[in-house]
Parts: structure tokens; sequence; C-alpha cells
């Protein structure tokens, strides 16, 4: 299994600080803003940007959740193994509130098709956007793209993106691996 390194640690970092950079300019004190990991990998995304905004621009008050998509996905019954749900955490209200979706790889689209459903259980957000740090651009299966995007890759159908987080695999980096 061959792969190539699409970002390194610098790269992601670099990426990361812009996003941070575009939601400010998009949301700015984000007192009406709503920053939603897509469970399981989003979830790190969501996590160092809230940080970076908090630490690096000074941003307060930032509502962070998560959200689990596994019982709104259309293939949850369709593995040979049973899926396991991760955590859903949103202590806040969207209710009229400007949400950003967070994930790592926009691929098909079928996961934020997923969190859409899912997120209606929380009332219903004044506006949704979406956050990826990698878009896949030619691999969509419905009309989904993203508002924020950290960087596009083209890869076809028997090459996956790999995205690791220090915080559970001890890197920053972005990996295009053959299957």
């Amino acid at each position: 299994m061959s792969h190539k390194v699409l970002l390194n640690s610098k790269e992601v970092n670099i990426i990361l600080h812009r996003l941070a950079c575009q939601l400010i300019e998009n949301h700015d004190d984000f007192s009406e803003t709503a920053l939603i990991g897509i469970q399981p990998r989003g979830k790190f995304l969501a996590n160092r940007l809230a940080k970076i905004l908090t630490e690096d621009y000074n941003i307060k008050n930032i509502q962070l959740g998560h959200l689990d998509i596994t019982f709104f996905r259309d293939d949850f019954r369709r593995g040979e193994k049973p899926l396991e749900a991760n955590t859903t955490i949103i202590d806040f209200i969207v209710e009229d509130k400007n949400v950003v979706f967070i994930d790592d790889v926009l691929y098909t689209g079928r996961s934020i098709r997923s969190a859409l459903t899912a997120i209606q259980s929380f009332g219903r957000p004044k506006d949704i956007e979406l956050l990826t740090l990698i878009d896949r651009r030619f691999s969509r299966h419905l009309p989904i793209q993203p508002n924020y995007r950290g960087r596009q890759v083209d890869a076809i159908d028997n090459q996956k993106v790999i995205v690791k987080w220090q915080e559970n695999e001890d890197e920053d980096a972005v990996y295009l691996v053959n299957k």
C-alpha cells in the first residue's frame, strides 16, 4: 500500500489558521454561531479550530458540539458488523443559530446529508455551513459543497484520504493512500 503526503504538520497548521480567519470574517464574535464537529473524525478538527479561535484570536464563548450521525446514515444496516455509535454532545440551543458543520474529509456527501437530518433533533438552525479540511471534489454522490475548505484533492475511487491528528495519532498530517 503506497502513500503520498498531501499535508505535513506545518501545512495543516497554516490551513487551520486560515480557516479560523475565514470563520471570524463571516461570524464576527460567534455569539450567534455554533461549531459542530461531525463524529467521529470531525470532532478533532472542530476542537482544534475552537482552540485556535479562543487562544490565538481571543474569541470568547465559542459554542462547540459533537454530533453523532451513525443512525441517520443511509448505510448503517448494510455492513457486515454493527456500527458503533459515538457520543453526541450539544449542550446549547441550535434554534435560530448559525451552525457550522465541521468534518475532516468531504467525500460522497452522505455524512453531511446524515448530519442535516440529525441536527433537526436539536432545533432548526437559522443557517448551516460546512467546513472541511479536505474536499475530494470529484467523488460526490450528492450536491453538497463546502463553504470553507482547507485543500481540494483530486483522488480516484481506489484511493483513500487519511487525516491524522496529534491528539489521537501523534502527528498532524494528511496522506493519500492507494488501497
